[in-house]
C-alpha cells in the first residue's frame, strides 16, 4: 500500500488487453503478455517459503549434475588406493570408492557434495512448511485444490529422491539404512519378498541396488519432479496469487509488486538462498562416509540416524512392540506393518484434509483471500497435533542417542515415546484451539470497545476507567472480513447423497464431523452491525 493505494492491481490491465484484442494477433500476444508483466505479487515473507524450495531445488539439480560426473554407480568391488590412508588397501565398491574419490581428490568435490546433501535437507523442509502455511491460512481451497496435491506429491517424491541419494555411496550408515528399508518392504504380505527381489536384484544386498537407486534418483524421480513443479507454477500463474486479507483486497483483485519489481527482488532471493547452502556446507561437516567406512552386510553402525524427513518411518519402527500375528498359512510381521499404514495415514490425512472440509462446508466459491489461523480454530489445531505426532515420531528415531546422553535406559525412551504419541498430539490440539478462540474474543472485544491506550481517567463518582481507542476501518475491516460457517444439520446434509443405509451413514457423518468442525465451542461469534451500533453508537465502516 502506498497512500492509502494499492501498490499494484490486476483489474487495472483490462485496458492493455481491449486494445490487443482489435488490433489482431501479434498485438494480442503483445498485450497478453504485457499483462503478465504487469502482474502482482504479494509482498508477504512467507511466499517466500515458495521460493526456498524452488531455489534449492535448482541448487541441487546444478550440484547434483555435477556429482553425476564423477560417480560410479556400481557395486563391483575395488581396492581402494585414495589419499585417505586409514581405509587404503580395503576392499570397497566403485560407488563408495568414487564417493571418496570426489570428496578428498577432485576440486571442490567435498564442497559439492555437502552442499547437495545441504540443499535436499533444506528442499524437503522448505516444502513441508510451505504446505504447513497452505493448511493454516486455507490456501488449498477451490481453485488450487489440484495445487495442493500436486505439493503434497512433490513432498513425497522429494523424500523418495533423498533416501535414494543417501543411499548411493554405499557407505556402513547408509547400508544400515537400506537393512531396515528391506526389512520393511519384506514385511509387506504376499508381494514383500518380490519386490526385496526385484529392488536388490537378489538377496539383500544384492548387486544391482546402486544401479537401480542411481537410475530413480537422478532420472525418473528429478522428471516428475521438473514436470510437477512446472505444473504448479503454471496453475499459480492462472489462478493468480492469495493474499492476506486487509483493505483494498478483495476476491477479485491482487494488491502487491509487479512482476518486474518482485522478478528483481526473486533473482537476488536466489541467490542469498544458494549463498546460504553453500555457507553451511563449506562450514557444517555432513554425511562423512570416510568415518563411516563402506558397507558390509555383517556390520551395523552404532548411533545410525536417519535424515530428519524419514525420521517418522523410523521412530515408530523403533517403538513399536514386536508383535506378529499368523494369518492364512503366513506370518504378518505387525512390528513393521503398523508403523508403516500409520506413516502412510499421517501423510494420507494430509492430502485428503481439503476435500473433507470442502465437503463439510459445502461452499464451492473460488476463494483467493487466506485465513487468519485463529479463525479456524479446529483447523489450527488439527495441523498442530498433526506436527507435534510427527515431532514425538521423530524424537523416538533417536531413543538410542538420547538414552546414552541422559544416562538412562532406552526402555524408558521408548516408554515415553509411546505415550507421547497419544498424549502430545491430544494436549496440542486443546491448546491450540483455545489459544485460537481466546485470540477471536480478543478481536471481538477490540472491535466492540477499541483499542487499550493505557490511560487511567477518574470519573466524578470515583471510579478509574481504562481509556480505550476507537478502531480504524483498516484494522476493524481484517477483524472482521472472515466467514463464519455454521454446522450443516441432518437435513441439509441429505442433499446431493442418494438414499440408502450406507449413505444414510454418510449423511450422519457429514453432520457430526461439520458439527465438531464449525459447531458451538469451535468459534467465536463476531460483532453484528446491530451488536457495533448499539456499544459505538455508529454504523461499522
Amino acid at each position: 500500500m502506498k497512500d492509502g493505494r494499492p501498490l499494484n492491481d490486476e483489474r487495472q490491465n483490462n485496458a492493455g488487453k481491449k486494445v490487443a484484442v482489435r488490433a489482431g494477433g501479434h498485438l494480442r500476444s503483445y498485450g497478453r503478455l504485457k499483462g503478465n508483466a504487469r502482474k502482482a505479487f504479494p509482498d508477504h515473507w512467507s511466499f517466500l517459503l515458495g521460493e526456498i524450495c524452488l531455489y534449492s531445488f535448482v541448487v541441487l539439480v546444478v550440484t547434483g549434475i555435477y556429482l553425476a560426473v564423477y560417480f560410479h554407480p556400481s557395486a563391483q568391488m575395488v581396492r581402494y588406493e585414495g589419499s585417505y590412508a586409514p581405509l587404503r588397501g580395503h576392499l570397497v565398491s566403485e560407488a563408495f570408492n568414487s564417493s571418496m574419490r570426489i570428496s578428498f581428490e577432485l576440486r571442490g568435490g567435498l564442497l559439492i557434495r555437502q552442499a547437495h546433501h545441504w540443499a535436499a535437507l533444506i528442499f524437503v523442509g522448505s516444502i513441508l512448511v510451505h504446505l504447513m502455511r497452505v493448511f493454516f491460512t486455507g490456501a488449498f481451497r477451490k481453485p488450487r485444490r489440484l495445487s495442493w496435491l500436486i505439493g503434497f506429491l512433490l513432498l513425497i517424491l522429494a523424500m523418495f529422491e533423498g533416501l535414494t541419494g543417501y543411499d548411493l555411496p554405499d557407505d556402513l550408515l547408509s547400508g544400515t539404512g537400506l537393512a531396515v528399508v528391506n526389512g520393511t518392504i519384506l514385511s509387506i504380505p504376499f508381494v514383500g519378498s518380490y519386490l526385496s527381489l526385484f529392488l536388490f536384484g537378489g538377496e539383500f544386498p544384492g548387486h544391482e541396488l546402486i544401479a537401480h537407486f542411481h537410475l530413480l534418483h537422478v532420472w525418473i524421480i528429478p522428471a516428475l519432479m521438473v514436470f510437477l513443479i512446472a505444473v504448479y507454477i503454471w496453475l499459480a500463474i492462472r489462478n493468480k496469487h492469495t493474499q492476506y486479507p486487509g483493505s483494498g483486497r478483495t476476491e477479485k483483485n491482487v494488491v502487491g509488486l509487479p512482476f518486474t519489481v518482485h522478478a528483481v527482488k526473486s533473482a537476488g532471493f536466489f541467490l542469498l538462498v544458494a549463498g546460504a547452502v553453500f555457507a553451511i556446507a563449506g562450514a557444517v561437516q555432513i554425511n562423512p562416509i570416510w568415518r563411516y567406512g563402506p558397507f558390509r552386510p555383517d556390520q551395523v553402525s552404532a548411533g545410525s540416524q536417519p535424515d530428519w524427513y524419514m525420521g517418522v518411518a523410523d521412530g515408530l519402527l523403533r517403538v513399536m512392540p514386536g508383535w506378529e500375528v499368523s494369518f492364512l498359512g503366513r506370518t504378518l510381521a505387525l512390528d513393521n506393518l503398523i508403523p508403516l499404514g500409520v506413516a502412510g495415514g499421517l501423510f494420507l490425512a494430509m492430502a485428503v484434509y481439503p476435500f473433507i472440509e470442502s465437503w463439510l462446508t459445502s461452499d464451492d466459491r473460488e476463494q483467493h483471500i487466506l485465513d487468519r489461523p485463529r479463525n479456524r480454530p479446529v483447523r489450527t489445531a488439527l495441523g498442530v497435533a498433526w506436527i507435534s505426532f510427527y515431532l514425538v515420531a521423530l524424537i523416538a528415531a533417536a531413543n538410542d542417542i538420547i538414552a546414552v546422553r541422559l544416562h538412562v535406559s532406552v526402555e524408558s525412551v521408548t516408554w515415553a515415546v509411546r505415550f507421547g504419541l497419544f498424549l502430545v498430539p491430544l494436549t496440542a490440539f486443546s491448546v491450540t484451539k483455545r489459544v485460537a478462540l481466546g485470540l477471536q474474543r480478543r478481536d471481538r472485544d477490540k472491535v466492540l470497545h477499541g483499542r487499550e491506550t493505557g490511560i487511567i481517567k477518574r470519573l466524578p463518582d470515583g471510579e478509574f476507567v481504562e481509556i480505550h481507542e476507537p478502531l480504524g476501518p483498516d484494522e476493524l475491516h481484517l477483524l472482521t472480513q472472515h466467514t463464519q460457517y455454521r454446522p450443516i444439520d441432518p437435513a441439509s446434509a441429505k442433499e446431493g447423497v442418494k438414499d440408502g443405509v450406507g449413505h444414510a451413514l454418510a449423511r450422519r457423518l457429514r453432520a457430526d464431523l461439520s458439527r465438531r468442525l464449525y459447531g458451538e465451542g469451535t468459534q467465536v461469534p463476531k460483532p453484528s452491525e446491530q451488536e457495533y451500533k448499539e456499544i459505538t453508537g455508529k454504523h461499522r465502516p
